[in-house]
This record gives structure tokens, sequence and C-alpha cells, in this order.
């Protein structure tokens, strides 16, 4: 690299920026800007001191994020990997539904795709009410103030991706710890291996207890595919593994969060509070999919061939971040992004991302927060935050943004 690239390579804004802790909400004021300057692709700065594309509209992650000319092989030389533990660890890691492309990518979404089906999720909705109402009754009968959190946000999920991949509850604070590591921007690269082996170690032990043992549930199905064949029991650990992990920590992050949101704004509140109808809750549950955007620093990718997107030329070998909460604060995509509005339409926000790669557990996280929401405020009408707002830690040193408690009190 010449003296005149690496002084152009530094004077690049950095990515991640971090958010303004005023409005802990809404992106870091740098992507705002670009919105405001009506910027669609621009260079940053990662942590390795490469150089990736920022797509950063709506309209523009929608066609770039669907191109068959993008991968998310994160092998290839140049990709924007998102942290230095991740990249030390790469060679560790089978293939996934995350990192491969095409018909690969298609046949490992095919062996978990019927298990996460709208109406399959439906059928647990009643499970679902069960389990929020019974956490509910035991927050109420216990300490006040509480922690929502734990008291809620992460159990529910928990038990809830328990109960479908067939993994016993009474490991929960197992895979939790592991999923903490995992979603951690600073873990070490040792640290991750440990995490990843011990984590990878129980969910073969599972698999294999499955293969002569075969029950109604994600993990026995996937034991099946390694009997066909159809899967090696290394990489059919690895998608247990990504389902465990993504299956409790975003719906988790998102029940805390979307409660801190609305305890800041009691009119809308009030919208998921005084009603009935499953339409209005349903649009709702969207609307803070798109303001909170949990997977706020994921969406990686890069280009396989030279591709062109109003004049400019992303090039064969360049990486690309599309910041999902990016799109989802587009103004011409959402008009007035900043306010939180239950009534708008917004489910064609990028919350679950967008292209082959949407997240297949979508369904489950609608349902379970359809519940949360439409039970917690009329169980508890008098919820309230039991600090002062500025006192919350938002989660911006992990890769699912969140916050790490939430005192309430009623």
């Amino acid at each position: 690299m010449t003296e005149t690239s690496d002084t152009a390579t530094r004077d690049l804004p950095p990515y991640p920026t971090p958010r303004d802790g005023k409005c802990p909400f809404l992106p870091s004021p740098e992507i705002r800007q670009l919105h405001a300057d009506g910027t669609a692709l621009s260079k940053a700065r990662i942590w390795d001191d490469s150089t990736p594309w920022l797509v950063t509209t709506h309209a523009a992650q929608r066609t770039i994020m669907s191109d068959p000319r993008v991968s998310a092989n994160d092998h290839l030389p140049g990709f924007p990997i998102a942290t230095r533990s991740m990249a030390e660890t790469i060679s560790d890691r089978p293939k996934t539904i995350f990192d491969t492309d095409g018909a690969e990518h298609a046949g490992l979404r095919r062996l978990l795709t019927n298990a996460f089906t709208r109406g399959r999720m439906e059928k647990v909705r009643p499970g679902i009410q069960q389990a929020t109402d019974d956490l509910i009754d035991k927050m109420l009968a216990g300490p006040n103030p509480t922690d929502l959190v734990e008291a809620i946000a992460l159990p529910l999920p928990s038990l809830m991706i328990c109960e479908l991949l067939g993994v016993p509850y009474e490991d929960h604070e197992f895979f939790e710890v592991h999923a903490k590591i995992a979603n951690a921007r600073d873990t070490e690269p040792e640290e991750s291996t440990k995490s990843t082996r011990a984590l990878g170690g129980y969910v073969t032990q599972l698999i294999q207890d499955r293969m002569d043992d075969p029950q109604e549930n994600v993990v026995s199905d996937l034991a099946k595919k390694v009997k066909a064949g159809d899967i090696d029991l290394p990489g059919a650990s690895m998608l247990g593994m990504i389902l465990l992990i993504a299956g409790h920590e975003t719906s988790a992050n998102m029940i805390s969060l979307g409660t801190a949101a609305l305890l800041q704004n009691p009119e809308q509140l009030a919208i998921v509070r005084d009603t009935t109808d499953k339409k209005v809750i349903a649009g709702a549950v969207e609307e803070l999919l798109r303001y909170l955007t949990i997977p706020h620093l994921l969406q990686r990718r890069i280009a396989t061939e030279d591709i062109e997107y109003e004049g400019t030329t992303i090039k064969a070998g360049d990486g690309i971040i599309s910041p999902l909460p990016a799109a989802n604060f587009d103004p011409v995509a959402f008009p007035e992004p900043e306010k939180l509005d239950l009534t708008r339409e917004a489910r064609h926000h990028h919350a679950f991302g967008w292209g082959p790669h949407q997240c297949i557990g979508q369904q489950l996280a609608r349902i379970e927060l359809e519940v949360v929401y439409s039970t917690l405020f009329k169980r508890i009408p008098t919820l309230a935050l039991a600090t002062d707002f500025d006192n919350l830690h938002f989660k911006g040193d992990s890769l699912a943004y969140g916050i790490y408690e939430l005192p309430v009190t009623w």
C-alpha cells in the first residue's frame, strides 16, 4: 500500500460508530447523516483496516443483497468479517446457512425450513402464551422492583427454543453464557474457540442421542438427516448451535428493548395495551422490529463480480456491509423514521435481513413478540422503569443490539 492510499484509508470514517447516548434507539449520527446526504454507497474502515462498502439505503440494500454476484462466503479474501475473533477462528467452523451461496445454501436451508413455517409456529402460540403468563405470575410474586431481562425477556425465548429443538431447559445457563460470548465484539479468539467447542460438543451429543431415540423436535430432525447422509455430524451440530444461539438471544433483546421503548412512549404503549385486535398487535410488532433492529452489525457480504449501482461500481473482491438499521431508518422508505409509530405500515423493514439469507426463525420471533407485548401491559398496566432512562446500559459492544438490564416496578 502506498503512503497516499494508506492516508486515504485512514481518512475514511470508521465503522461501526457509536450511537448517540441521548438517542440509543436510533442508528449512529454518522449513519443518519448519510441519509441526510442521500448517500446509498460509501466506503468505511473496519477493525482490520480493510475498507468495505456500506450500503445504507433501503432500496440499495434490496437490490444489492439479492444480487447473485454477492456472496456470503466469509472464507473469500476481502470478506468484511465482523470481529478479530471471528477472523482468527474461521478455519474451525464448518460451512453453514450463514456463509454458503446458491444451491449449497438452499440445500442447508431446506433442512430447517419445515420446522419454522408460520403454520408450525402458530401451533406453539398457546405454549408461548402459557409460558408468558407463568413468567408474569412468577415476577408479580417476586421482588419489586425486578430485572425484566431475567424475569421474562431471557427465559421466555430460551424456554421456547429448547422445546422446539429438544434441548433440556435446565441447561439454559450453559448455552446463554456461550451465546453472549458468540455475540460479543471483543471476545478473544482463545475464548471464542473454547466456547464454540464446548457448545458444539454439547449439541453433537444431543444429536447422537437422538439418532436411535428420535422425538418430535429439530434435534431429532437433524439426527435423521445425519443418518441419511444429507449432512455430516459437524455440519448438523453447527446448524443446531446457530438455532440455539439465535433462537433465544435475538428475541430476548427484542422483548427487553421493546419494553424500554414503549415505556418511553406511553401513547404508543397504550395502543398495544388497549387493543384486542390481533392485526393491530401484529402491526405494532413490525414497527418495533423496524425501530430496534437487533442484528445491527450483521449482513456482511463480498462481491464476486463487478456490480454497478446508480453509477458506482463495487468491484469483484470488495467487501460489502449492509447496516440493517440504516435501511430501517431510511426516510424514503419510512417517513419520519425516528418516530416510533405503531400504526405505521412497516412490514417492508429489514430487521430479519434481506435476500436469500433472511432469518429462518422470524415467524417464531414474531409470535413470541405478539404474545409478550399484548400480554405484559394488560397484566401489569402500572409497569414502569425503576431507574432513570439515562442509567440503562445498552449493548453497543455486541453484534446483537439490546439492553443488559431493565429494572422495572409496578
